[in-house]
C-alpha cells in the first residue's frame, strides 16, 4: 500500500493582506499529479484544512474540488481529519454524502477506528483518526488543578488512552496507521503556528504515540519532520506553503509511505515546487543596493522581508518606487545604524528621561519620525495618570 501524507494546507490564509489562493491551487495541482505519478493508493490529510472556522467560500470551493480530483471518483480512498484552526462541524458536515465515494471525514476527537478497503492494492487499512482532541472537543474536564504540569500529565494520560483503545482494533491483516492533529513534545515549530497548547499544556510525548500502529501521520508543525523517541515510524508532514518568513529558506515536501500488513513502513518525501518562496533582504548598503537588486531581478516571484539600513527615514515616494519595482514587497523596514550608534553612546554616557524613552520608542515603531510636542505631553499625562493610579492601589 503507498499511503500519501499531508498536512495544514490552512486555505484562505493571507500574508499580511496578500491572498494565497492561487499558490494553494497551484499546489493542489501538483499534488494531484503527484498522487497519479506515484500510483498513491491512499491519501491522508492531517489537519488544518482551512485557516479559521469561518473560512471564505472559495478556499471551501477549492478543498471539495481537492477531495474530488484526489478521489478519482471513488477509486482512491481520501481521510481528512479536522486541526486546531477547523470548525469541527463544519469539516465533518458532507461526511454523508462524501463516504459512498470513499472520501472519510472526522471533525471530533473519537476512540474510534475506520476501516478502510483499498481496492488498487487488495489491502484494508485500519485507521485511528484522532481529531484534534482539545478538552472542549473532548467534551471533559481533563484536571482541576489549573498548574501547567498537571494539566499535561493528565492530557498525555488521556491521549495516550485514547490511542491505545483504537490500537485494540488493529489487525494483523491490514496496514494499521494512526492519525492525529497535535504536538509532540520536541517538535521543531515555526512563527506560522498559532499555539495548539496553552503554555505547555496541550504537548503529548512520543512515547504516548500508539506502538502497534505501523506509521502515524501528523499534523500541525509547518517543518516536515519525524518524531524522535517515537516507538514506531511517526511523521509532520509539514505545511505545502511557507507562511511565516520564520520559514525562508525551507523546502516544502509531501510523504509517501509504503507499508503492507504486518511489515516496516518506508518513509519518503517528495519536495513540493509550487508556491512562492518567503525571502529576507538585508540591505546595508542602503536604497541603491535594493534598487539594483530589483534591477537584475533578484529573487522576482518570491515572497519579501526587506531590511534597508539609511540614514533617513524613507519617504512615501521612495516606498512607492520600491513596491513598483517589486511587487513581492510584504515589509519594508528601515534601520538606522548611525542613530543606534549615537543612542547606545549616549546610553552609556547618562540615564535616559522618561520623554527620551518616549522619543526613542516612537522612532523605532514609526520608521524614524519623530512625535510631535502634543503626542509628547498626552504620553506624559497618560504616565501621570498611570502612576497616580497605583499609588491609589497602595
Amino acid at each position: 500500500m503507498r499511503i500519501l501524507h499531508t498536512a495544514d494546507w490552512h486555505l484562505g490564509r493571507t500574508l499580511e493582506g496578500r491572498s494565497r489562493l492561487a499558490e494553494q491551487e497551484a499546489f493542489i495541482d501538483e499534488l494531484v499529479e503527484i498522487v497519479a505519478k506515484e500510483q498513491i493508493d491512499v491519501v491522508l490529510m492531517a489537519g488544518d484544512v482551512f485557516d479559521s472556522v469561518n473560512p471564505p467560500a472559495a478556499a471551501e470551493q477549492l478543498f471539495y474540488e481537492s477531495l474530488a480530483r484526489l478521489s478519482d471518483k471513488g477509486r482512491r480512498p481520501v481521510a481528512v481529519i479536522s486541526g486546531n484552526h477547523d470548525h469541527p462541524d463544519r469539516i465533518s458536515a458532507a461526511r454523508p454524502l462524501l463516504s459512498d465515494y470513499n472520501i472519510f471525514l472526522f471533525g471530533r476527537p473519537q476512540a474510534e477506528v475506520c476501516r478502510i478497503d483499498v481496492p488498487s492494492c487488495g489491502e484494508a487499512m485500519m485507521l485511528a483518526p484522532l481529531a484534534y482532541p482539545s478538552e472542549s472537543r473532548l467534551a471533559e474536564l481533563l484536571s482541576s488543578d489549573h498548574k501547567e504540569t498537571a494539566l499535561r500529565d493528565r492530557y498525555d494520560d488521556r491521549i495516550r488512552a485514547l490511542f491505545a483503545a483504537m490500537a485494540a482494533s488493529f489487525a494483523d491483516e491490514t496496514v494499521n496507521v494512526a492519525m492525529s492533529h497535535l504536538y509532540v513534545a520536541g517538535g521543531h515549530t515555526s512563527d506560522s503556528e498559532r499555539p495548539i497548547e496553552v503554555g505547555g499544556a496541550y504537548t503529548v510525548a512520543a512515547a504516548s504515540l500508539p506502538g502497534a500502529a505501523q506509521y502515524v501521520a501528523l499534523g500541525h508543525l509547518h517543518r516536515p519532520q519525524d518524531v524522535r523517541r517515537a516507538e514506531t515510524a511517526a511523521r509532520y508532514a509539514g505545511s505545502p506553503l511557507a507562511y511565516s518568513f520564520s520559514e525562508a529558506g525551507h523546502t516544502k515536501s509531501v510523504t509517501v509511505v509504503d507499508v503492507h500488513p504486518g511489515g516496516k513502513a518506508n518513509v519518503t518525501e517528495i519536495p513540493l515546487v509550487s508556491g512562492k518562496p518567503l525571502v529576507r533582504w538585508k540591505a546595508t548598503d542602503g536604497l541603491a543596493q535594493v534598487y539594483r537588486w530589483c534591477e537584475e531581478g533578484r529573487d522576482r516571484s518570491c515572497w519579501i522581508d526587506l531590511e534597508v539600513h539609511v540614514n533617513e527615514p524613507l519617504t512615501m515616494e521612495e516606498i512607492q518606487r520600491l513596491r513598483k519595482l517589486h511587487q513581492g514587497f510584504i515589509h519594508i523596514r528601515p534601520v538606522f545604524p548611525e542613530r543606534e550608534r549615537e543612542a547606545a553612546a549616549e546610553t552609556d554616557r547618562k540615564p535616559l528621561s522618561l520623554v527620551e524613552m518616549f522619543r526613542r520608542f516612537y522612532e523605532r515603531q514609526t520608521g524614524g519620525q519623530t512625535p510631535d510636542e502634543e503626542l509628547v505631553r498626552l504620553f506624559l499625562e497618560l504616565a501621570a495618570d498611570e502612576k497616580e493610579g497605583e499609588g491609589e492601589e497602595e
